[in-house]
């Protein structure tokens, strides 16, 4: 047990029983402390659909969750695909309540052909690249991306899944979507794009980082890949091991995920990736909808969840025992910072205050009235759930989690 005293965005002290004069003490007991967490994978809206998201609804739903440093998809409009777009993000939200890291288009206009003007959208400030949620198909584009992006070891983030053989699936491929008559994703749709982008990345090398894995047959290659020595990293969702395709809620358009919720099989595979650091971190892979596009038939309705509040929490309860709340933290602290070579914040007397503080066992309601999200698409609301996080200290500002329940 120890004192944090925190002044002008430093942490000034680290010591048993702190006494200082004229500054705010909170005391909150079983709270703990980390450094700040980093979101690697979200959807912000901003600009372009802030029908669907703002930066400042996304920035406090971020710090609600706990994470003081998020990355933002390019899909947007204008496409983050231009110096100007880059730096937008530097200049709205870079001494706000959480920092926002832009990943930039990798081909012009998302269409999976040229290449955008990579140094320079690295030079103005892009952390990755990717074409985000519109995964790449052609195989010359990703020998491209990875040549180009040798030359200053960035790293190409990629969601793997074959759209053909998707074919606009609404679930996963199997029992259940038989029975309830819906159009099933098979598992293979994932698992062909992972074995042909580990194939392409050991031809030509470069640095690959493989975006929401879902089956058993992808983490399997992508372990087989690191033992092989390939610069290969991977996450997951943190809502993917929440459900099943068996257990999901049928027809409720709020569990219509891409990918989609696995079999009981390919969780259990997860969990074990997670366990044994073939998975590297854990991403919200926060989507926001708003009404037009999520309350409709579920096989119409868009697939996505918000999940920067609940990603913490969901993973903790659902992840265990294979990853306790530490192996968690680790995961969204270092795991994520290393793929994209962020530095790691410090926690000691002197260093900028990047900081996290959360209660691992302490229980919450999701509800309306505490959801910072533009969106309520969530299969999490009003759901009670393990695990709360009280607020977030970065840019000399700290933020409380209203959610966070407080003693009678």
């Amino acid at each position: 047990m120890v004192d944090l005293l925190l002044k002008d965005g430093k942490i000034k002290q680290i010591a048993p029983n702190i006494e200082a004069d004229n500054v705010p003490v909170v005391t909150e007991p079983g709270l703990h402390c980390s450094i700040g967490w980093f979101d690697l994978i979200a959807f912000c809206g901003e600009p372009g659909y802030e029908h669907r998201e703002t930066l400042e609804n996304f920035t406090r739903a971020a710090a609600y969750g706990g994470f003081t440093e998020v990355a933002c998809l390019p899909n947007l409009h204008p496409i983050t695909q231009t110096r100007a777009a880059v730096e937008y993000f530097r200049y709205k939200a870079g001494q706000g309540i959480v920092k926002v890291h832009p990943i930039a288009a990798v081909t012009q206009d998302l269409d999976g052909k040229d290449l955008t003007e990579i140094l320079d959208l690295k030079a103005a400030g892009a952390i990755a690249f990717s074409d985000g949620t519109d995964a790449l198909q052609a195989e010359d584009a990703v020998v491209k991306a990875l040549e180009y992006l040798k030359l200053f070891g960035g790293v190409l983030i990629n969601r793997p899944e074959n759209r053909k053989i998707a074919n606009g699936g609404h679930m996963h491929e199997g029992v259940a979507s038989t029975r309830l008559g819906l159009k099933g994703v098979p598992a293979i749709a994932e698992e062909m794009q992972v074995a042909r982008d580990l194939q392409l990345l050991k031809y030509n090398g470069g640095r690959l980082h493989l975006t929401q894995l879902s089956t058993a047959a992808a983490v399997d290659a992508v372990r087989q890949a690191k033992q092989e020595g390939l610069q290969v990293t991977c996450d997951v969702a943190a809502h993917q091991c929440a459900f099943t395709d068996e257990t999901l809620v049928p027809f409720d358009a709020n569990y219509k995920v891409s990918p989609p919720f696995r079999s009981e099989t390919d969780k259990r595979a997860l969990l074990a990736a997670l366990q044994d650091g073939t998975i590297d971190t854990i991403v919200s892979a926060h989507l926001p909808w708003n009404e037009e596009g999520k309350e409709l038939e579920f096989d119409l309705a868009e697939a996505g969840i918000i999940g920067l509040q609940t990603a913490f929490s969901v993973a903790n309860e659902t992840m265990a025992p294979q990853l306790d709340w530490q192996g968690i933290v680790e995961k969204l602290t270092v795991g994520s910072r290393k793929v994209v070579d962020l530095p790691v914040p410090e926690l000691q007397e002197g260093a900028s205050a990047n900081l996290t503080f959360f209660h691992p066992t302490k229980t919450w309601t999701f509800q309306e009235q505490v959801n910072a999200s533009a969106a309520k698409n969530s299969p999490f609301l009003g759901r009670q759930l393990q695990g709360c996080v009280w607020g977030t200290y970065v840019n000399g500002q700290l933020t409380r989690n209203p959610a966070y329940p407080t003693q009678a």
